[in-house]
Protein backbone atom coordinates (compact mmCIF):
# COMPACT_ATOMS: atom_id res chain seq x y z
CA UNK A 1 0.00 0.00 0.00
CA UNK A 2 2.62 2.36 0.86
CA UNK A 3 4.87 1.69 -2.68
CA UNK A 4 1.51 2.31 -4.15
CA UNK A 5 0.86 6.07 -2.73
CA UNK A 6 4.81 6.60 -3.12
CA UNK A 7 4.13 5.68 -7.09
CA UNK A 8 0.66 7.86 -7.43
CA UNK A 9 2.71 10.94 -5.43
CA UNK A 10 5.29 10.29 -8.02
CA UNK A 11 3.07 10.19 -10.66
CA UNK A 12 0.30 13.16 -10.02
CA UNK A 13 4.46 15.04 -9.63
CA UNK A 14 5.01 14.30 -13.36
CA UNK A 15 2.07 14.85 -14.98
CA UNK A 16 1.85 18.83 -12.90
CA UNK A 17 5.71 19.15 -13.92
CA UNK A 18 4.43 18.25 -17.46
CA UNK A 19 1.38 20.56 -17.64
CA UNK A 20 4.20 23.75 -16.33
CA UNK A 21 6.57 22.29 -19.28
CA UNK A 22 3.89 22.78 -21.59
CA UNK A 23 2.45 25.68 -20.76
CA UNK A 24 6.30 27.45 -20.51
CA UNK A 25 6.39 25.83 -23.89
CA UNK A 26 3.38 27.55 -25.15
CA UNK A 27 4.10 30.79 -23.82
CA UNK A 28 7.26 30.87 -25.60
CA UNK A 29 5.22 29.75 -28.78
CA UNK A 30 2.92 32.75 -28.12
CA UNK A 31 5.80 35.32 -27.29
CA UNK A 32 7.11 33.94 -30.78
CA UNK A 33 3.98 34.18 -33.02
CA UNK A 34 2.99 37.74 -31.48
CA UNK A 35 6.61 39.04 -32.19
CA UNK A 36 6.84 37.46 -35.92
CA UNK A 37 3.36 38.93 -36.07
CA UNK A 38 4.95 42.51 -35.29
CA UNK A 39 7.85 41.84 -37.31
CA UNK A 40 6.05 41.40 -40.40
CA UNK A 41 3.92 44.50 -40.36
CA UNK A 42 7.37 46.35 -39.54
CA UNK A 43 8.90 44.60 -42.73
CA UNK A 44 5.67 44.92 -45.04
CA UNK A 45 5.30 41.43 -44.98
CA UNK A 46 1.66 41.11 -46.32
CA UNK A 47 1.88 37.34 -46.29
CA UNK A 48 3.71 36.39 -43.46
CA UNK A 49 1.55 39.16 -41.03
CA UNK A 50 -1.87 37.25 -42.05
CA UNK A 51 -0.71 33.95 -41.98
CA UNK A 52 -0.64 34.22 -37.98
CA UNK A 53 -3.98 34.87 -38.27
CA UNK A 54 -6.62 32.03 -37.81
CA UNK A 55 -8.99 32.57 -41.31
CA UNK A 56 -11.88 33.77 -39.17
CA UNK A 57 -9.89 36.13 -37.27
CA UNK A 58 -11.21 39.36 -35.78
CA UNK A 59 -9.23 42.70 -35.85
CA UNK A 60 -10.27 45.65 -33.89
CA UNK A 61 -8.47 48.88 -34.20
CA UNK A 62 -8.35 51.89 -32.11
CA UNK A 63 -10.48 53.70 -34.14
CA UNK A 64 -14.46 52.76 -33.26
CA UNK A 65 -15.64 51.48 -36.68
CA UNK A 66 -12.27 49.33 -36.88
CA UNK A 67 -14.26 46.05 -36.39
CA UNK A 68 -12.87 43.77 -39.30
CA UNK A 69 -12.76 40.67 -40.21
CA UNK A 70 -9.58 39.36 -41.73
CA UNK A 71 -10.79 39.71 -45.19
CA UNK A 72 -11.65 43.31 -44.16
CA UNK A 73 -8.68 44.05 -42.51
CA UNK A 74 -6.68 42.48 -45.41
CA UNK A 75 -8.58 44.85 -47.78
CA UNK A 76 -7.92 47.69 -45.65
CA UNK A 77 -3.87 46.98 -44.67
CA UNK A 78 -2.87 45.82 -47.94
CA UNK A 79 -2.09 49.39 -49.44
CA UNK A 80 -0.08 49.92 -46.25
CA UNK A 81 2.15 46.93 -46.80
CA UNK A 82 2.78 47.81 -50.47
CA UNK A 83 3.97 50.85 -49.58
CA UNK A 84 6.96 49.14 -47.95
CA UNK A 85 6.60 49.62 -44.49
CA UNK A 86 3.04 49.12 -42.58
CA UNK A 87 3.28 49.77 -39.01
CA UNK A 88 6.15 49.23 -36.40
CA UNK A 89 5.05 47.86 -33.45
CA UNK A 90 7.64 46.53 -30.23
CA UNK A 91 6.48 44.53 -27.60
CA UNK A 92 7.06 46.57 -24.06
CA UNK A 93 5.46 44.36 -22.02
CA UNK A 94 3.25 40.99 -22.26
CA UNK A 95 1.02 38.90 -20.31
CA UNK A 96 -0.54 35.29 -21.61
CA UNK A 97 -3.43 33.47 -20.03
CA UNK A 98 -4.53 29.44 -20.91
CA UNK A 99 -8.38 27.53 -20.72
CA UNK A 100 -7.84 24.32 -19.13
CA UNK A 101 -7.58 22.78 -22.57
CA UNK A 102 -4.44 24.73 -23.49
CA UNK A 103 -5.39 25.43 -26.52
CA UNK A 104 -7.11 28.50 -26.33
CA UNK A 105 -4.73 31.94 -24.81
CA UNK A 106 -5.33 35.00 -24.38
CA UNK A 107 -2.80 37.78 -23.20
CA UNK A 108 -2.66 41.15 -23.15
CA UNK A 109 0.84 43.87 -24.43
CA UNK A 110 1.68 47.34 -23.64
CA UNK A 111 3.47 48.35 -27.02
CA UNK A 112 5.60 50.95 -28.55
CA UNK A 113 4.33 52.27 -31.86
CA UNK A 114 4.20 55.98 -33.79
CA UNK A 115 1.34 56.60 -31.72
CA UNK A 116 3.04 56.37 -28.84
CA UNK A 117 1.98 53.72 -26.20
CA UNK A 118 -0.88 51.23 -26.97
CA UNK A 119 -2.66 48.48 -25.57
CA UNK A 120 -3.12 45.54 -27.55
CA UNK A 121 -5.17 42.45 -26.08
CA UNK A 122 -5.94 39.03 -28.10
CA UNK A 123 -6.97 35.40 -28.70
CA UNK A 124 -4.89 32.68 -29.73
CA UNK A 125 -5.79 29.29 -30.69
CA UNK A 126 -3.83 26.48 -31.35
CA UNK A 127 -4.42 24.98 -34.95
CA UNK A 128 -2.55 21.87 -35.10
CA UNK A 129 0.47 22.66 -34.06
CA UNK A 130 1.35 26.45 -34.45
CA UNK A 131 -0.83 29.54 -32.69
CA UNK A 132 -2.77 31.58 -34.67
CA UNK A 133 -4.64 34.65 -33.92
CA UNK A 134 -7.87 34.72 -33.40
CA UNK A 135 -8.83 38.22 -32.20
CA UNK A 136 -6.52 41.34 -31.61
CA UNK A 137 -7.54 44.32 -29.84
CA UNK A 138 -5.86 47.69 -30.80
CA UNK A 139 -6.05 50.36 -28.19
CA UNK A 140 -4.37 54.05 -27.55
CA UNK A 141 -3.66 54.31 -24.20
CA UNK A 142 -4.87 57.70 -22.91
CA UNK A 143 -3.21 59.26 -19.28
CA UNK A 144 -5.71 59.69 -16.92
CA UNK A 145 -4.48 63.32 -16.59
CA UNK A 146 -5.10 64.16 -20.04
CA UNK A 147 -8.40 62.49 -20.31
CA UNK A 148 -10.72 65.56 -20.24
CA UNK A 149 -8.51 66.70 -23.21
CA UNK A 150 -9.30 63.80 -25.24
CA UNK A 151 -12.60 63.80 -24.25
CA UNK A 152 -13.39 67.20 -25.59
CA UNK A 153 -11.17 66.34 -28.77
CA UNK A 154 -13.31 62.96 -29.58
CA UNK A 155 -16.78 64.87 -28.66
CA UNK A 156 -17.25 66.64 -31.99
CA UNK A 157 -15.79 63.30 -33.46
CA UNK A 158 -17.57 61.03 -32.12
CA UNK A 159 -21.47 61.85 -31.11
CA UNK A 160 -22.74 61.39 -34.18
CA UNK A 161 -21.58 57.98 -34.43
CA UNK A 162 -22.71 57.90 -31.07
CA UNK A 163 -26.46 58.37 -31.89
CA UNK A 164 -26.40 56.06 -35.54
CA UNK A 165 -25.11 53.03 -33.08
CA UNK A 166 -27.73 54.03 -30.26
CA UNK A 167 -30.28 54.06 -34.08
CA UNK A 168 -29.26 50.27 -34.51
CA UNK A 169 -29.66 49.10 -31.12
CA UNK A 170 -34.02 49.56 -31.45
Amino acid sequence: MKKLCVILVALLVLSCKSKQENKATAVVEINETMDAWHKAAANADYNGYFELMADDAVFIGTDATENWNKQEFQAYAKPHFDKGKAWGFTTLERHVFFDNSGKTAWFDELLNTQMKICRGSGILVKIGKKWKIQQYVLSMTIPNATSREVIKIKEGIEEQLIKELEKKKL
